[in-house]
């Protein structure tokens, strides 16, 4: 394959790890779970501090942060109204989840993990591996949570020269760093089931910043 023909690839070559699959294993996890398992919280350890129902609405949530309000100028410069009712994006202002007054149904939350997934298939679909990886968007960078992950990231994912408290992201580091959200946070839940004495149904794909050696990968 000349490298012309490997840029006008699809931009879902890219990432073939997207797809209904996403959708299952966090569907797998939460299924016939009672509200005070899903809302369990401790603080005895880091990752145990928002409960399998947070997680899940943060999934959903850092998916079209990133894509809609993030990259939208980019990829939606026309707006948003062709993609109907899978865009709405309800942000809490309290938090890094959802609109907890709208959405908390774990069966609402799902679809709203679904809506998500559906959001970053089109974006892949519309895109080639060659915009992916030209098109960037500037971030704030100055955390230990990206101290901690811009290492999982060869390409893509980079401090800023000009600025060491930002971050300078291709498409494709984005979604990269979306798909290793998706592992942690599973992770999360996984942990979040054993920590109560539940037992688990899904093996997570080891790639993600949870199998990095400076990850907590500390268990119940």
């Amino acid at each position: 394959m000349t490298q012309a023909s490997q840029n006008d690839a699809p931009g879902a070559s890219l990432f073939p790890q997207y797809g209904p699959d996403m959708y299952a294993m966090v569907a797998s996890e939460v299924e016939g779970l009672t509200d005070p398992q899903l809302d369990w919280e401790s603080d005895r350890w880091e990752w145990s501090k928002w409960s399998i129902r947070r997680q899940v609405s943060h999934m959903s949530s850092f998916v079209k942060g990133w894509l809609i309000q993030r990259w939208g100028d980019q990829l939606f410069p026309n707006g948003t109204g062709h993609l109907g009712e899978i865009a709405e994006f309800d942000r809490s202002p309290a938090g890094s989840w959802l609109n907890e007054d709208r959405f908390w149904d774990i069966s609402v939350l799902l679809e709203q993990w679904e809506n998500s997934i559906d959001v970053a298939l089109r974006v892949l679909e519309a895109e080639t591996v060659g915009s992916m990886q030209v098109k960037r968007v500037t971030a704030p960078g100055a955390s230990e949570f990206w101290r901690l992950a811009v290492p999982a990231h060869d390409t893509g994912v980079s401090y800023d020269p000009a600025d060491s408290d930002s971050l300078v992201l291709t498409l494709e580091g984005t979604f990269r760093h979306i798909y290793y959200e998706f592992t942690t946070h599973l992770h999360n839940i996984l942990r979040l089931k054993r920590a109560q004495g539940l037992s688990t149904t899904v093996d997570i794909p080891r790639e993600g910043y949870w199998v990095m050696s400076t990850w907590d990968r500390s268990e119940p």
